[in-house]
């Protein structure tokens, strides 16, 4: 039976060793590069084991991780994707007051919005320039081996794998004992660690620390 196309996908065939925090946090990092994700809903109950549920903002958010990450090797276990029979039935099997809160949510976006239309345009021109300044980040000649900085301190190898192994070339991610906020990344040629480090400059591993990556000093 097909199922129609929505906002939420349906993940299953999770390592249900995987604790519930680091679990949500390794999807967030994964799944967040197809598009800005509202929930990501995983419970430990019986019922819920191995199983998670990610609701994208947008619909081809939802169907682009679908179609990359069908398969996908996460923590050993290809994963197992689909759409969501609806989003909200299947948010309220595991929490039953998300409705409720979409809709609050919804009348204080309303409600921001009336008053701030007149400052729509000037917020909106003062954010592109402090975008395009967090990526000039400052270099060093191309390398093999990139140099990854401002991490989140729950940032864990298998995170990193995740996001750098979609790249040709991937070799491995070496973490640095007792710092959690740097890691370096190596792979097969520069050319190859370029196409990545261009790709996933800025990425937000977590909502507040965009990664930076330069090449390693030689």
């Amino acid at each position: 039976m097909d199922i129609r196309p929505n906002h939420t996908i349906y993940i299953n065939n999770i390592n249900d060793k995987v604790k519930k925090e680091e679990l949500k946090r390794s999807l967030y990092a994964l799944f967040s590069q197809f598009g800005q994700i509202i929930e990501i809903v995983a419970s430990k109950t019986m019922n819920m084991r191995g199983q998670a549920f990610v609701v994208f903002k947008e619909l081809a958010g939802a169907t682009n991780a679908l179609r990359q990450l069908q398969g996908f090797p996460f923590y050993n276990k290809p994963m197992r994707i689909q759409y969501a029979k609806t989003d909200s039935e299947v948010i309220a099997k595991v929490k039953g007051t998300y409705g409720d809160k979409e809709k609050k949510k919804e009348k204080k976006k309303k409600a921001q919005e009336a008053g701030t239309n007149l400052i729509k345009k000037p917020a909106l021109g003062s954010a592109a320039p402090v975008h395009s300044a967090a990526v000039q980040v400052p270099d060093n000649p191309p390398n093999y081996i990139l140099f990854l900085s401002n991490l989140p301190e729950e940032t864990n190898e298998m995170m990193l794998s995740m996001l750098f192994n979609q790249f040709p070339g991937f070799k491995e991610v070496r973490l640095v004992p007792g710092q959690h906020d740097i890691s370096f990344v190596e792979f097969e040629s520069d050319t190859q660690a370029g196409v990545a480090k261009d790709a996933l400059q800025g990425f937000r591993i977590t909502a507040t620390c965009a990664m930076k990556i330069t090449y390693a000093k030689k």
